[in-house]
């Protein structure tokens, strides 16, 4: 779209200037067209303003102060300085202001975004930068000289983490403003202009301070020699290991493409062209499988009148969007309230009132909600009937994701309901029955007491009591055992008592619940003031829930002697990573997001745990991908390793792999992906194993319905003659089941063009997919380059878009990963490949901006829902539910969370 604005802009003196502007207006930027003054064109080729896209009204740009003259430098000045006052003034918003800066080529715009400070100086003031690093001048120089050491530079820029570079950067300058390296002090002045040029955010001093760190010999040249060891430097200040391997050959692949003459040196202007292609490149993307993220201006908001209208829409919104919780807390506690409520006012009209008071209420009472607790606790963990259940209606109206939480949170209501009976029991019942007046205690409690006042000692020492003790003992056990801190052994204890925590601990202390159940039972038989059996009500709680939870293991081990899987194959990964492929048994269904059990009894013959399904249901195998996060998966993986056995000059390998057992499928939110057309997978490193089998079933799909396709189109293009079937003896029927025997007669109705009923259903539900990737090691790639490269080689309709994060890299336009950029650019140009990930699908480096990915779907599919699914460590839980409500809240379409933490 064009615009023209006839803009007031200014005043100087008493002089109005007036320029007119002629803007292109996109969905992504504003740029400039063309600049009057007077009705007169202004030269502005060498200049660009740009507005990037926003999540604000595109409207709202800010008006500019006027320049001196209509001249385009003094323009280009005051521009600047009226981006710095707006981003100063408006630091929280996320709006670009614009910004036009001086560009001798494309390369200009293309490297506008490089930073060459750490990450900690996005979006910081420079002169606040700099007072920062006076401050460390100051701490770090010496006292008697004031000069800064050497060693002492990286720590002054900020760059502490990445020393080497930091040296390297400083011999450069030094070089090229004294003409020598390695000076062993600096100076305050001299450091100030180095800053300035470490700082300076144009092309040329860029394009210069990296010709400086590869011209070691200050020659003006580069040489092939200098270019790999400034590989070698980029690579290890990001901890890519497998670029250092590579170092030679992309240092040869640079010299191939910049040196075409074969001088054996290349130049400055070469390298400002080598920039400019791999940051033009990388930013554009040409491939929706790698498209930049950037903030967006086409969110729609609302916008609320009063507060009290926006108090209603947030509570209206966060119970649309958190029903399915909220009814089933409601009913649970309004249930407990109930019996407790109950039991208060029948125990108050008891005769034991008038000895215990209303202690004996509230013990009675509590007691009433931790029988209701202790059957609803094992509801959760019956994971074949929630599996069942998530399949039908219920699905839709108990959150079954939550399953694991609602054992935690009945869990802790059975702890306060204990602290409750067990308190008002031990503190008071008790004291006061020792202690109560004879002929009171004869006359209301002595029948159940068999008509003798007993001590203190004597009540405790009864078997309702001491069951109840022991109980309390075994579940204060289970309790701390299952704790976060233990459970994930963050709580280090010496030796020998570091056995005592773990996942084994959590996993055999919790079946000490076997015997509190059996005391549980007992204790309910025994009672001090009930004796009939109709009022001892416990078992009628416990009765159904225990006999489904015995059912559910029951199973469990019939399951293991019917799934005993063969291991096809098995592959040992970078990272400490095993995959196994199994075969899959015979009746074993799942869906994708889908996860199993699985035992090695040469491990352990008791413990069974958990693995996502890595596999596509359509697949003729089951997978898995088990990483070592402790000694049952550390003793697996170095048993598989050692159970390839070399024999034979040809390199063959017989595997005797162990004996596995599996126990599943259940359920896990991730299947729910279904539902959605529109879906946001985001995976923190082991995390994207369950999204990795949905990509490989919407593959499996593209690959059903194309050939479907191809098959009606076979079909559709065969000619008729007179309106009598074609007899075809084709040899390129043979085999096929549905022409053995006879010959093929187009027309018929068996060969109808009519899409199948699954395909019409696929094609109508088309999908869109954004899998975002994040991982730490650069090794993690090689987990799942086959599917990645799959979905990259036949994704024809764009309908994927995958996203590696490394965040062991810096960030995109950080010094340190500039030169990794420029190189990855240059070798997925010539041959397709990431040289980070070894897969076709571009790596981002550092971590996504999660603010910016929710703005842009929320621009790109309006009154779409969207399903958010999220499966890693619990840290960016929080963060990604809080973005998925408030971009529901705000714009017009609705995301929906996921989660799945490990």
């Amino acid at each position: 779209m064009e615009a023209n604005d006839d803009a007031h802009i200014g005043r100087h003196g008493n002089q109005r200037v007036v320029l007119e502007l002629t803007l292109d207006v996109r969905p992504d930027n504003v740029s400039l067209r063309s600049l009057k003054h007077d009705g007169h064109d202004i030269d502005h080729r060498n200049y660009k303003t740009e507005i990037s896209s926003t999540s604000y009204d595109q409207s709202k740009i800010p008006a500019l102060s006027p320049p001196r003259s209509p001249g385009a430098n003094s323009l280009q000045e005051q521009m600047r300085k009226e981006k710095r006052y707006y981003e100063a003034a408006s630091p929280a918003r996320e709006a670009v202001a614009p910004v036009l800066g001086k560009s001798k080529s494309r390369t200009g715009q293309a490297l506008e975004g490089l930073r060459f400070i750490s990450r900690t100086t996005e979006g910081r003031d420079p002169e606040e930068l700099w007072r920062e690093v006076e401050t460390r001048f100051q701490r770090l120089a010496d006292p008697s000289s004031c000069l800064l050491s050497r060693s002492d530079f990286a720590a002054c820029i900020g760059m502490k983490e990445s020393k080497e570079f930091a040296v390297e950067l400083l011999d450069g300058l030094t070089r090229r403003r004294f003409g020598i390296d390695k000076v062993k002090w600096i100076s305050k002045e001299d450091l100030a202009k180095y800053w300035a040029q470490i700082s300076d955010r144009s092309f040329h001093a860029r394009t210069q301070i990296f010709f400086d760190l590869c011209d070691k010999d200050s020659d003006g040249r580069i040489a092939e020699k200098e270019v790999k060891e400034v590989i070698l430097l980029s690579a290890s200040a990001n901890k890519l290991s497998m670029m250092r391997e590579q170092a030679e050959e992309y240092a040869a692949l640079i010299m191939e493409e910049l040196d075409r003459e074969n001088k054996g040196y290349i130049e400055l202007s070469q390298l400002e062209a080598l920039f400019h292609e791999g940051f033009e490149s990388n930013d554009s993307r040409s491939q929706t499988l790698n498209m930049h993220i950037g903030p967006s201006s086409s969110v729609h908001y609302y916008n609320w009148a009063r507060p009290m209208c926006q108090l209603v829409e947030k509570f209206n919104f966060h119970f649309q969007s958190q029903w399915q919780r909220w009814w089933v807390l409601t009913l649970w506690l309004a249930i407990m309230f109930a019996l407790f409520t109950w039991k208060f006012i029948q125990y108050k009209s008891h005769a034991a009132f008038q000895v215990m008071g209303y202690c004996v209420c509230t013990a009675k009472g509590a007691a009433e909600t931790l029988k209701l607790n202790m059957a609803l606790v094992l509801l959760p963990v019956c994971r074949n009937t929630i599996t069942w259940f998530r399949s039908t209606f219920l699905g839709n109206v108990f959150p079954f994701d939550d399953s694991l939480n609602l054992h935690k949170l009945i869990a802790g209501a059975i702890v306060l309901g204990v602290i409750v009976h067990g308190g008002a029991h031990l503190a008071c019942d008790f004291p006061r029955i020792a202690n109560a007046n004879p002929f009171l205690f004869y006359a209301t409690l002595g029948q159940d007491f068999g008509y003798q006042q007993p001590s203190y000692g004597e009540i405790v020492s009864t078997s309702e009591v001491m069951t109840g003790i022991f109980m309390v003992f075994l579940m204060a056990i289970a309790y701390l055992l299952a704790s976060r801190s233990s459970r994930r052994n963050i709580l280090k204890l010496p030796w020998p008592m570091h056995r005592f925590t773990g996942f084994n601990a959590f996993w055999y202390s919790h079946h000490l619940f076997i015997l509190v159940y059996a005391l549980l039972i007992i204790h309910s038989i025994f009672l001090f003031l009930t004796h009939d059996w109709l009022q001892k009500t416990t078992w009628m709680y416990i009765t159904v829930p225990i006999i489904l939870y015995c059912g559910e293991r029951t199973l469990r081990a019939i399951r293991a002697t019917q799934f005993k899987v063969d291991v096809l194959n098995a592959a040992i990964y970078p990272g400490e990573v095993l995959a196994l492929y199994m075969a899959k048994p015979f009746s074993f269904n799942y869906l994708s997001g889908m996860y199993i059990f699985l035992q090695c009894p040469n491990v352990s013959p008791f413990e069974w745990h958990p693995f996502t399904i890595t596999s596509a249901p359509g697949d003729e195998f089951l997978s898995v991908h088990v990483r070592d996060c402790g000694d049952w998966t550390r003793d697996l993986i170095h048993m598989f390793s050692q159970a390839s056995i070399k024999k034979g000059a040809a390199h063959t390998f017989i595997k005797r792999y162990p004996r596995l057992l599996i126990d599943g499928p259940y359920g896990a939110p991730a299947q729910d992906y279904k539902k959605y057309n529109v879906m946001l997978l985001v995976g923190l490193g082991i995390g994207a194993t369950p999204f990795i089998s949905i990509l490989r079933d919407i593959l499996n799909d593209w690959k059903i319905e194309e050939k479907e396709r191809k098959n009606s189109d076979t079909f559709s293009a065969s000619p008729s003659f007179n309106g009598s079937p074609l007899r075809i003896t084709s040899p390129l029927f043979t085999g096929s089941p549905l022409f053995t025997g006879s010959p093929l007669l187009i027309g018929s109705p068996m060969l109808s063009n009519a899409p199948s009923p699954s395909s019409k259903k696929r094609s109508r539900n088309k999908k869109n997919v954004y899998f975002y990737w994040v991982t730490r090691e650069q090794s993690s790639f090689e987990w799942f380059k086959e599917v990645m490269n799959e979905v990259a080689e036949n994704d024809q309709k764009a309908i994927i878009e995958m996203h590696n994060h490394l965040t062991s890299v810096y960030e995109e336009g950080d010094a340190r990963s500039a030169l990794i950029t420029m190189v990855q650019a240059l070798h997925h140009a010539k041959s397709g490949m990431d040289i980070v990930s070894g897969t076709r699908v571009r790596t981002h480096f550092a971590r996504p901006n999660w603010r910016k990915v929710f703005a842009r779907l929320a621009a790109r599919h309006p009154y779409e829902t969207i399903g958010v699914f999220y499966c890693g460590p619990v840290r960016l839980t929080k963060e990604l539910d809080s973005l998925s409500q408030k971009f529901t809240q705000k714009s017009k379409t609705k995301f929906i969370f996921h989660k799945e933490n490990f």
